[in-house]
C-alpha cells in the first residue's frame, strides 16, 4: 500500500546507487522525485524500467533538470517535488578521473553538497517543515590509514585523492548543518559497493565485463594497475537499505557501511575468471598507466554500528557478488558477439578492449 505523505528527492538518480535506492524507496510506496542533467543524450537505462507514467495511479517516478552546481535549480526541483526526504547521491566519484578533473570534482561532489544543504535549509525554513537528508560519504575519505583498519565512525581521515577530499568538505559541512541548524542529517560512509549496474571504468565492472568478452572470444587481454589493493566490496543493492533506514532514526547520526571484510583486486580477478573457467594469469597484464597519483592501499569497514544501532547486516557475499557480475556481464557479452556475427559494429569499452 502507498504511503501518501511519504516522498523522497534523489540527486544522481541515474547512477548505479540512485537506481537501486529509487527501486527500494518504490516498493515501499514513495513517490520518487530524480535530478538529472541536461545532456543531448539520455541516460536512464538504469531506471527506464523503473518509470511510470505520470497519469497512472499509486507510487510515481519523475525527473527534473538541475544540477548539483546550480543552486538555484535545486531550490526549484524541492519547491516542485516538496519532499519529506533528500539523498544526496550526485558526484563526480570516480577516483582516478578526480585527478585528471580535480577542479570539477571539488565543484561538484564538495561544493555540489553545499548547494543542496542551503537549499533544504531555506526550503524548510520558507514551509516550516522537516526534510530529512542523507549524505552519501565514502571511505576513499580515510584514504593513507591502513594501520587504524578496520576503519569505524572514529577513525581519523586521510583522503589521498581529490574526490576523498571532496567528500570529506561534503561530509563535515553536512555535520556542520546538522550542528548548527538542527537539521536532520545523517552521512552514510559507504565502502565500496558494486553490481552489475556498476559503471564499465569503475575496477571491478572492468574485469567482469572483460571476462565475459574474453570467454566469447571479443577480447584477449585485460590491462589493470595495482592488483594488491585490498577492498571491502559489498552489493549497491544491500546498501542502499541502510541509506533509508539512517533517515527513519529519530536522531540523525553517522554510519559506516561495509561488508566487514577485505579482499584483493587480484582475488576479485582470480573469483571473476574462475567464474567460467579460466586462469587470470593468462589473461591479465600490468599497465602502469592505471596506477593512481597517491594510492590506497587498504580499505575495510567496521560496520558493527550499523548492525547494532539498525539492525543492518548485508546479505550478499563477495562470492556472490563476483558471481552475480559476472554472469550479467556473460549475457551481455553473448550479446554482443550474435550483433558482431550479424555484421553490426559495437562500440568498445574504454579501458577494457585492447
Amino acid at each position: 500500500m502507498a504511503n501518501e505523505s511519504k516522498c523522497a528527492l534523489i540527486t544522481g538518480i541515474t547512477g548505479q546507487d540512485g537506481s537501486y535506492l529509487a527501486e527500494f524507496l518504490l516498493e515501499k510506496g514513495y513517490d520518487v522525485h530524480g535530478i538529472i542533467r541536461r545532456a543531448s543524450t539520455f541516460n536512464t537505462d538504469r531506471i527506464d524500467h523503473i518509470y511510470t507514467d505520470p497519469h497512472d495511479d499509486g507510487p510515481s517516478l519523475k525527473l527534473h533538470y538541475a544540477d548539483l552546481t546550480d543552486a538555484n535549480s535545486l531550490y526549484k526541483v524541492l519547491r516542485a517535488a516538496k519532499p519529506t526526504e533528500v539523498y544526496n547521491l550526485g558526484a563526480q566519484s570516480h577516483v582516478r578521473v578526480s585527478f585528471d578533473q580535480p577542479i570539477y570534482t571539488a565543484e561538484a561532489t564538495g561544493a555540489g553538497t553545499i548547494n543542496l544543504l542551503e537549499a533544504v535549509r531555506q526550503y524548510q525554513d520558507e514551509f516550516e517543515t522537516q526534510v530529512r537528508y542523507y549524505q552519501a560519504s565514502t571511505s576513499e575519505m580515510f584514504g593513507g590509514m591502513p594501520e587504524t583498519a578496520p576503519q569505524s565512525e572514529e577513525t581519523p581521515f586521510h583522503p589521498r585523492s581529490p574526490y576523498g577530499v571532496a567528500k570529506l568538505y561534503g561530509h563535515w559541512i553536512t555535520i556542520n548543518y546538522r550542528e548548527s541548524y538542527d537539521m536532520h542529517a545523517s552521512c552514510g560512509i559507504l565502502f565500496n559497493h558494486e553490481s552489475p549496474r556498476r559503471g564499465e571504468t569503475f575496477v571491478t565492472r572492468k574485469i567482469t565485463r572483460a571476462v565475459g568478452r574474453i570467454k566469447h572470444g571479443l577480447q584477449d587481454k585485460l590491462f589493470m594497475g595495482n592488483l594488491d589493493a585490498k577492498r571491502d566490496w559489498g552489493f549497491a543493492g544491500d546498501y542502499v537499505e541502510q541509506m533509508w533506514l539512517m533517515l527513519q532514526q529519530d536522531t540523525p547520526d553517522d554510519y559506516v557501511v561495509a561488508t566487514g571484510e577485505t579482499h584483493t583486486v587480484r582475488q576479485f580477478c582470480e573469483r571473476a575468471f574462475g567464474r567460467v573457467g579460466l586462469d587470470y594469469n593468462d589473461y591479465v597484464e600490468i599497465d602502469p598507466r592505471y596506477y593512481r597519483p597517491a594510492e590506497v592501499d587498504l580499505l575495510w569497514g567496521d560496520p558493527s554500528k550499523a548492525k547494532r544501532q539498525l539492525g543492518w547486516e548485508p546479505r550478499v557475499t563477495f562470492e556472490g557478488l563476483v558471481d552475480m557480475m559476472v554472469d550479467a556481464d556473460m549475457e551481455l557479452a553473448a550479446r554482443e558477439k550474435t550483433l558482431i556475427d550479424a555484421g553490426h559494429e559495437v562500440a568498445g569499452v574504454e579501458g577494457v578492449r585492447h
